[in-house]
């Protein structure tokens, strides 16, 4: 048995030691290699001019392939440069797109058959077009189970999705981490996401992709900077910094949102979550000095058009708000957002509970006051509040604890950094802000 065991060892040493190391200095030679689980490619230090970067290839779990810049953040791909990422277990590190754009497709693609593959520490900043109505994606989600953690993005001011998942029969779960996506000015129409998982069409089949520890920073493209249309997805743990574009659940169902920073310092315009659809769950995120109204509501339930079509806004139905804590908002809650003749279909079931407001004057704005809402258990702080909580409220003369960051704490709770103070957001390789100051009230 020994001899055995020791014979599959020697085996393994042997294929461990094929892996090989090869150096490249263009697309060209990248298109020459046939490439065995294990192998890395290194990119040369450099600019990159006009390279069509496409990476084949089949890895494993154990054994990735991976496509790396020789100094991270230093191999600088330019021009009409783009990259294809497409095989299994397949992971590109370090690259850096500037100073070049395209005329429709995709900057980065992973393409409809790959799955397990991951983009890390890359950046793509002021990749834009002098025309800023041409359309073209910065990084597009096909296949399954890929992941796009530790980058970052910036700049993006023509027309097109920042980074968006495409959908198929199957669900993908994609997973989109610890990335940085720092301004990206108004783009004055629609098509300015900075996150879309899905499209109208494809909007109620199910993604189960995960957006979570990501920083959006003055993200305005449009009135969405994460644009969910598909079913079951899972948007927690990101900070939303001084953002007019807000959380938009636009098309789909059962999606969740939790553990969201929404920091509005009360900048024109700023929002939170946005909520149309089924069986949406919006609990404990953390909404402060926001000062947008109706649709860029702190929480706004829309109203929903009669016999909606798959671009429509569809009725919203079982909606359950719960846990969240609402500081200093132009309207913590808004009701029946975007109510006119004709779209008027009033939300169903929908449960607002156990949610903190500090305010001065009521929480509720109701666009169409014949909606129902079941509130219940919520709570208003306020020393000089006007008037007298609806029923489901518990009015409360007391203040919050600050803690130094700025950040408020609820009742109980103990005090914590937020994940940007804890953990890397963006590539390893360069430096960003990470200071993201909170004003007091």
């Amino acid at each position: 048995m020994k001899s055995i065991l020791f014979t599959v060892f020697l085996l393994w040493i042997a294929a461990v030691g094929q892996a090989k190391d090869y150096r490249i200095r263009s697309a060209k030679e990248l298109e020459a290699l046939v490439l065995a689980p294990g192998d890395r490619v290194i990119m040369e230090e450099g600019v990159w001019k006009d390279q069509k970067i496409v990476f084949k290839g089949n890895g494993s779990k154990a054994r990735p392939i991976v496509l790396l810049a020789a100094n991270p953040g230093k191999t600088l791909l330019t021009g009409s440069s783009s990259l294809e990422i497409d095989g299994s277990w397949l992971l590109v590190d370090g690259l850096s797109f500037a100073n070049g754009f395209l005329t429709e497709g995709e900057v980065i693609n992973f393409s409809e058959q790959s799955s397990f593959c991951r983009l890390t520490n890359t950046a793509v900043v002021d990749y834009n077009h002098p025309d800023e109505k041409v359309d073209y994606r910065w990084v597009s989600l096909r296949g399954i189970r890929n992941r796009v953690d530790h980058c970052f993005f910036k700049g993006k001011r023509h027309q097109g999705v920042t980074l968006i998942v495409w959908l198929s029969e199957k669900p993908n779960y994609h997973q989109i981490d610890h990335n940085y996506f720092g301004p990206r000015p108004e783009l004055g129409r629609n098509g300015g996401e900075t996150i879309r998982i899905g499209t109208s069409t494809w909007s109620f089949h199910d993604s189960l992709t995960m957006v979570e520890d990501n920083i959006f920073e003055r993200c305005n493209g449009e009135l969405e900077a994460v644009s969910n249309k598909s079913c079951k997805n899972v948007i927690r743990n990101n900070l939303f910094y001084e953002c007019k574009a807000t959380l938009t659940l636009r098309h789909g169902n059962d999606a969740e949102v939790y553990g969201n920073f929404f920091l509005g310092n009360g900048k024109p315009g700023t929002g939170g979550v946005r909520i149309i659809g089924e069986n949406h769950k919006v609990h404990d995120n953390y909404f402060q000095d926001l000062t947008g109204s109706s649709v860029s509501a702190a929480i706004s339930v829309m109203a929903g058009l009669p016999n909606p079509i798959l671009t429509s806004h569809w009725q919203v139905k079982n909606a359950v708000i719960t846990g969240n804590l609402i500081l200093n908002c132009k309207e913590p809650f808004a009701i029946a957002a975007g109510y006119n003749p004709g779209r008027y279909l009033p939300a169903l079931n929908t449960i607002f509970a156990k949610n903190i407001i500090v305010a001065d004057v009521s929480p509720l704005k109701w666009y169409d006051e014949k909606v129902v809402v079941h509130f219940e258990d919520n709570l208003i702080l306020s020393k000089s509040y006007a008037g007298t909580p609806e029923k489901g409220f518990e009015l409360k003369n007391e203040a919050l604890k600050k803690m130094p960051d700025g950040l408020y704490l609820k009742p109980g709770q103990s005090a914590f950094k937020p994940f940007w103070e804890r953990e890397k957001i963006g590539p390893n390789w360069a430096t960003l802000n990470t200071s993201f100051p909170v004003l007091s009230f």
